[in-house]
């Protein structure tokens, strides 16, 4: 069963064909679609030419996008292999993940890596291994629970890694888009003051959520999934009416919201999405007597099924060690006046 490939030297500089060779004829119909409308699709996605040559397929471009089809086209053939029809959607989702590199790994293997002792989350341009007991057992959260809450201080990875979950949950075509949301508690009022359009008013306030993906996305791919609204970046205020379906949502900064804002954001769980809420208790700028939606959540969710809470320390900051000592000695001082 399967395919062979064989890719012969160009004819020319600009010349690059590929082989693919595929034992079973029916098969092969059913690969091609009604009046070849699959390989149209691929061919259109991808700029290729696929010429069909008995029960071989020709596939012609760049060496990039050659192997992309060839990818894209071995995938659609296992599929039938196993019985599964495909039509137009399944073949936009196979060019989707051939985009994305192909690297995501199912969920179940990711978590039987976890049991293994293995902790790594794979991206386009880097893995991330959580470093502390804390991280790892955040990371596994994220992958059982369809909503996990990272509590704890700055500097403890909560952010960085619920966004590397999320683009390797993309990438493994488990989740249709990303979307990353904070309050903008910051800029109130001001922001009408603030020169330019909304985004521009408001992409201060989100640039650790762009630095985190572009430490996992190339920056052109970043771009393009951008401008297709596979990835999201807003403030908390524009998720109001919405239904998040089939979606990796994280709502950094949560101390910052407040019980309604939390209550709002949580209802906007679809299917098939997963949604993770980081925050730190000790950096709330809400005004004073407004109570922290993250609290509130705290609370009220405690022993809900289905919800997982992951809490760090200062043990847990990844950043420079005098990072650490600080988040200590605060601590200490609110314990101190506490008492």
């Amino acid at each position: 069963m399967g395919f062979s490939a064989i890719t012969p030297p160009p004819r020319t500089p600009d010349a690059h064909e590929t082989l693919l060779e595929f034992p079973d004829n029916r098969l092969l119909i059913d690969l091609c679609g009604e009046f070849d409308r699959n390989l149209a699709q691929i061919e259109h996605k991808l700029s290729v030419h696929i010429l069909r040559r008995g029960n071989q397929l020709a596939v012609l471009g760049t060496p990039e996008t050659q192997a992309q089809a060839a990818g894209i086209l071995h995938h659609l053939y296992q599929r039938l292999e196993t019985g599964k029809p495909i039509d137009a959607g399944e073949v936009d989702a196979a060019i989707r993940m051939a985009d994305l590199g192909n690297a995501g790994m199912t969920v179940d293997q990711q978590l039987e890596m976890f049991a293994a002792g293995k902790y790594e989350i794979r991206t386009r341009k880097k893995q991330v291994e959580p470093r502390t007991e804390a991280q790892k057992a955040y990371v596994r959260s994220l992958f059982e629970h369809e909503l996990a809450f990272g509590i704890g201080p700055a500097g403890t990875g909560k952010t960085y890694l619920a966004v590397a979950v999320g683009v390797t949950m993309l990438i493994g075509g488990h989740v249709d888009k990303i979307i990353l949301s904070r309050p903008a508690v910051e800029a109130g009022e001001r922001l009408g003051f603030l020169p330019g359009d909304m985004k521009d008013k408001v992409d201060p306030y989100m640039q650790p959520l762009y630095d985190a993906l572009n430490d996992f996305l190339p920056a052109k791919q970043m771009q393009k999934l951008m401008e297709e609204k596979r990835i999201e970046i807003a403030p908390l205020a524009f998720m109001r009416g919405r239904t998040l379906s089939n979606a990796f949502v994280v709502l950094d900064e949560a101390q910052n919201a407040t019980t309604m804002q939390m209550k709002m954001f949580l209802t906007r769980l679809g299917q098939g999405s997963r949604m993770v809420i980081t925050g730190d208790r000790s950096q709330i700028d809400l005004p004073r007597g407004t109570a922290s939606g993250l609290h509130d959540a705290e609370r009220i969710l405690d022993g809900v099924r289905g919800v997982a809470f992951n809490y760090f320390t200062a043990a847990d900051v990844v950043r420079h060690p005098l990072v650490a000592r600080i988040i200590e000695a605060y601590e200490r001082s609110d314990v101190e006046a506490a008492g």
